[in-house]
């Protein structure tokens, strides 16, 4: 039988705390608007869009409001925490792939999407130094990009920050944990027949309801159970820009870091019930109509569609390993070995099999047919996507 595994960190001491303090009560003007946009649907509402409004909502969704979110402590009001906060070894080990991507490519740009608290970008630029030239940061939420510019204070003359992609780009993309926030459209088939499942208003709060549609998953999915699953268009849409865009310009290589499985087992006859999963205060729940815009909605990603859009797109599957194969490619457990016992014990986190090191998978795409990545050396799995 397979086992649901939370994706998201909790604290740095690995438990899961109750705490008495409570967050501000939801935003009235989210709730209020994402009604608004139910009547205006015909009174259901697909979960993407709900999802994108509870996410992004210019100023109240959850990524653009000023709540903490990123942190290693309940305490602080956080709701988790990335592997970036975790430990800097995490940083500075992926800066030894990216270092090798931006000299087979011949550039000198990094581009992250959803940098968070800056704390990657940070990394990355400290053990980079002159092999970089420029930063650039695309990030929808204004809140946190004020709190990347104070973290990234000492290379303000190399970090810009951009609203719009440009027509090319040119350089290393990274994006570690963004794949799991874009919005996904929720499938549930019931007694054999499939259904889109969306959001209808119920009182002042919001109900499922399911509505009988075209829509399937990539596979076949074996049994006659009810199931209910995910599909991905806007994390594959996103990925076939990217794609566009890197082979507009000299050329490029992007790394994709995210909880997620290659579809096979993502679409498991035994995974049933879905990825979808809330966090709030280092705490997860199943149940995204609640608290909406105070806790982050995620979804596990499917990397076998990733990579399709992408060599659809014209870009190269460079490889696809755990996260543990990948940063122990790259030198994690020399660099550890010569850390304190504390830092060794925190970037122990990143590749635990129970942690961060098995359920987090490492994709690599490039604009070059031949390319290589010293990440992928050993444990490549490209040949289960």
């Amino acid at each position: 039988m397979l086992e649901f595994i939370r994706p998201k960190t909790l604290n740095a001491f690995g438990d899961n705390p109750r705490v008495s303090t409570p967050k501000p009560t939801p935003s009235c003007e989210l709730t209020q608007r994402i009604h608004q946009a139910i009547a205006l649907a015909g009174g259901w509402l697909g979960f993407d869009r709900f999802m994108a409004m509870a996410l992004y909502e210019p100023g109240l969704g959850y990524y653009t409001n000023a709540l903490q979110k990123f942190g290693a402590m309940p305490s602080s009001g956080s709701d988790f925490v990335t592997a970036p906060g975790i430990s800097p070894l995490f940083g500075q080990t992926l800066a030894v792939q990216v270092r090798q991507a931006l000299q087979a490519t011949g550039t000198d740009e990094i581009w992250e999407f959803g940098a968070g608290t800056g704390a990657l970008a940070l990394q990355l630029l400290d053990s980079l130094g002159d092999d970089l030239a420029r930063y650039t940061i695309i990030d929808l939420s204004g809140t946190l990009r004020a709190r990347q510019a104070d973290t990234l204070l000492k290379y303000a003359d190399k970090v810009r920050w951009l609203d719009n992609w440009p027509k090319a780009i040119e350089g290393v993309v990274v994006g570690n944990e963004v794949l799991d926030a874009m919005p996904v459209h929720l499938l549930q088939r019931k007694d054999g027949v499939w259904h889109e499942r969306g959001v209808v208003s119920a009182g002042q709060g919001f109900a499922w309801q399911d509505r009988p549609t075209d829509l399937r998953p990539p596979i076949d999915i074996e049994g006659e159970h009810d199931y209910l699953t995910e599909i991905h268009p806007q994390a594959e849409a996103f990925i076939t820009s990217l794609a566009e865009r890197l082979l507009a310009g000299k050329g490029g290589a992007a790394f994709f870091l995210d909880y997620g499985f290659p579809e096979a087992e993502y679409f498991h006859p035994q995974r049933h019930m879905g990825t979808v999963m809330c966090h709030q205060l280092h705490q997860a729940d199943d149940n995204p109509l609640l608290a909406v815009g105070q806790k982050d909605i995620t979804a596990h990603v499917n990397f076998t569609g990733v990579a399709l859009a992408a060599q659809n797109a014209g870009l190269a599957v460079l490889g696809y390993a755990s996260q543990a194969w990948f940063l122990l490619n790259l030198g994690l457990a020399e660099r550890m070995a010569q850390a304190s016992l504390a830092e060794r014990s925190q970037a122990q986190r990143l590749v635990n099999e129970h942690e961060m090191g098995e359920l987090f998978k490492v994709i690599g795409l490039t604009t070059s047919a031949d390319g290589v990545a010293q990440g992928f050396a050993r444990g490549d799995r490209s040949h289960r996507l």
